[in-house]
């Protein structure tokens, strides 16, 4: 385990210089709020390496040194987003296997259902759940770890020989990129959305009212106890209590038995003020917008999706990687502005 600055000072010459880097990371989203990343998985020809952030080592080095190189990753959606978040890290480059796999049109592309496939290996995955954060990791944690990345060189380059065969390289160099501007873009949460839970949506203004003070509640207990909000309390009973508050009905009944005492009593506060306000400061009800399509639009629409079908049948993939049923219904009704969203390869298939 790297766990100092001295260790990863000796790792960077082997990491500057290698050939090819495979990367994963683990985080502890099940088990603290917010997550945080735990480990960072680090595969070279020269070995399998876990660097460890929580132990107060200076990573600025390290990204630097991956920033170097096209970085082999692992359905890296998540890892992209983790490490712009808390380390502010935009790679300048990645293959990621998943999206490779999808491209050659594989239903299963999980990376242990890859490996055992295409490469005859068998991964544990039975911690796929485990929380990333103790320390000192078990015998069993570190393999499981260093596995992740172990094998994606190889699965790397039979999947690269494959889309070249195929003539998709360049569809997964810019599906790649893209995904990179994707989850590292900056997001600004809207202060009038982020509270509205599932279940939210057909809630009348009083109710609305509540559910947002339950939701900053439950916001502030989860980060007091470094838990996950939906082990204070779930979406679907803060949804609950929000009904019944609203309707004067008791909510006492709704909680859990073991919430402790000061807690219930803080989540009554949350109802309280919630009660208090003027209808005026209730918030709106989101009425979803939709278009209904003119006939033309209709006619388009199943031209657009007739193609779309024909060519992923003739390329043996999912057709909602060429274009999903929301944005074959924006390309119905106007072409010219929505084909710039799409990738150049998508935009060549449906044109």
């Amino acid at each position: 385990m790297i766990d100092t600055d001295a260790k990863l000072a000796a790792l960077l010459p082997s990491i500057q210089s290698a050939s090819w880097l495979a990367l994963d990371t683990e985080a502890d989203s099940l088990h603290a709020y917010p997550e945080k990343v735990c480990l960072i998985q680090i595969s070279i020809a020269a070995g399998d390496h876990l660097i460890d952030p929580l132990a107060g080592i200076h990573l600025d080095p390290l990204l630097d040194a991956l920033n170097a190189h096209e970085l082999i990753m692992h359905g890296a959606d998540y890892d992209l987003r983790l490490l712009e978040k808390h380390h502010q890290f935009i790679p300048s480059a990645i293959f990621d296997t998943m999206l490779a796999a999808r491209l050659l049109g594989e239903r299963q592309f999980g990376l242990s259902s890859l490996v055992e496939n295409f490469l005859g290996a068998k991964l544990d995955k039975g911690l796929q759940k485990a929380d990333w954060a103790r320390r000192p990791l078990t015998e069993r944690m570190e393999k499981y770890a260093r596995a992740d990345t172990h094998f994606l060189k190889r699965l790397a380059d039979r999947l690269k020989s494959e889309l070249a065969g195929k003539g998709r390289l360049a569809w997964h160099q810019e599906s790649c990129a893209r995904l990179i501007d994707d989850c590292t873009r900056p997001q600004t949460a809207d202060p009038n959305l982020v509270w509205r839970v599932k279940g939210s949506s057909r809630l009348p203004r009083p109710a609305l009212a509540v559910l947002r003070e339950l939701w900053r509640w439950r916001e502030t207990e989860a980060v007091g106890a470094n838990r996950p909000p939906f082990f204070i309390l779930s979406h679907e009973k803060i949804v609950e209590v929000a009904v019944a508050a609203a309707a004067r009905h008791p909510v006492a009944p709704l909680l859990p038995p073991r919430m402790s005492p000061r807690r219930r009593a803080a989540l009554m506060d949350a109802v309280k003020t919630a009660l208090r306000l003027p209808p005026a400061q209730f918030p709106e009800m989101v009425r979803p917008k939709f278009h209904h399509p003119t006939e033309a639009e209709r006619r388009r629409f199943d031209e657009l999706e007739r193609r779309r079908n024909a060519r992923a049948h003739e390329l043996g993939v999912d057709p909602t990687l060429i274009a999903s049923r929301a944005t074959l219904g924006d390309l119905s009704r106007d072409w010219d502005r929505h084909a710039r969203g799409l990738m150049n390869w998508q935009r060549e298939l449906l044109a």
